[in-house]
């Protein structure tokens, strides 16, 4: 299957959705089976619990569990803030949130605490970001909120792109305006089908029809996205597999004998390995166990694992090389592991 095809159906009871490019799955987004659980981009009215000393953090009350704020300077115990869930809380530790409020949707991004507006660096033309502009000033009016238009507004219509706003400006304004005394979830997360609509680039074919994951062959491509083996190019291989601490991806030149043979294997891992994560969504420290390489190929395999994670959707900074030769990576907690998730 050639193209980009998005799939929204429901997986174990629950709505999910499958981005596929070229008949392999890209992304894969599915709902907590808690209903509970905070959902990253979930807005609260919290309040300030006890400062972390030495951390410059604050644990702060949520409905019902506790979260931690990283940026926690100046705010005292008992004192009201809104916050916003960035992810998803690893076991027995507190629901990571930030303070700077956003409000996103698939045109806009409004954001209270950075006043002006913005339009994504990807639209060059001049003419079209003049046009973006106008749409903003007409929509926002007198507003002290600021805006960010996103890339994908160069191909959109202007009808749509100025109702997007509107509504974002109008939860934006409705969420900082409520009032109360108690924790309170005042906005909830996106589900994964909104999700899909709000991140995922404009599909050539999209099914949204009951069944379609079957129809697709999307639990196939589940069944194996649960696997710790990802079969790579010239008979090589790896494994991804999460522990408690951190997700070890070993990587194996298979068959190969030739003195090329450990980059090659390396450099296929790392090109699919932002997509196994994404799938899988794995996060927090990964640790590469590379196939046996000279060290003059270090600097080559750095730059390919650079360039990508760079198109990936979620933060990864790079750490470097261990003593022990190993490559690891910090990634975001944006989504629960695939198989805690079913």
């Amino acid at each position: 299957m050639k193209g980009r095809t998005v799939v929204l159906d429901t997986y174990k009871g629950r709505a999910a959705a499958a981005l596929l490019e070229n008949g392999k799955l890209s992304d894969f987004l599915i709902d907590p089976a808690d209903k509970n659980v905070p959902i990253p981009g979930a807005i609260y009215r919290a309040f300030c619990d006890r400062p972390m000393k030495g951390q410059g953090g604050m644990m702060v009350r949520l409905p019902g569990v506790t979260g931690f704020l990283r940026e926690g300077r100046g705010l005292a115990p008992g004192q009201p803030i809104l916050v916003q869930v960035t992810g998803f809380a690893e076991e027995g530790k507190a629901v990571p949130v930030t303070a700077k409020i956003l409000f996103k949707s698939r045109y806009a991004i409004v954001t209270p605490n950075a006043p002006g507006f913005n339009i994504s660096r990807g639209i060059r033309d001049d003419d079209k970001r003049d046009e973006l502009l106008g749409i903003a000033h007409s929509v926002m009016g007198e507003s002290k909120f600021g805006l960010i238009l996103r890339s994908i507004c160069e191909t959109s219509d202007p009808e749509e792109i100025a109702e997007d706003v509107a509504h974002m400006l109008g939860e934006a304004e409705g969420v900082l305006g409520a009032e109360g005394n108690a924790p309170e979830l005042l906005l909830d997360g996106p589900n994964a089908h909104l999700l899909a609509w709000r991140d995922w680039p404009t599909p050539d074919t999209m099914s949204d029809e009951a069944g379609a994951f079957v129809t697709f062959e999307v639990d196939e491509l589940i069944d194996q996205a649960l696997s710790s083996f990802v079969p790579l190019s010239g008979g090589a291989s790896m494994y991804v597999e999460p522990t408690r601490a951190l997700v070890a991806v070993d990587v194996n030149t298979g068959g190969d004998t030739s003195p090329a043979a450990g980059l090659k294997a390396n450099i296929a891992a790392v090109r699919d390995l932002p997509r196994q994560l994404r799938v899988r969504g794995l996060g927090g420290q990964v640790t590469l166990d590379l196939a046996p390489m000279p060290k003059k190929d270090r600097q080559t395999l750095e730059s390919i694992i650079r360039i990508a994670f760079k198109s990936d959707s979620i933060d990864t900074s790079m750490a470097g090389w261990t003593p022990l030769g190993h490559f690891e990576l910090q990634r975001k907690r944006e989504r629960l592991p695939l198989k805690d998730g079913l």
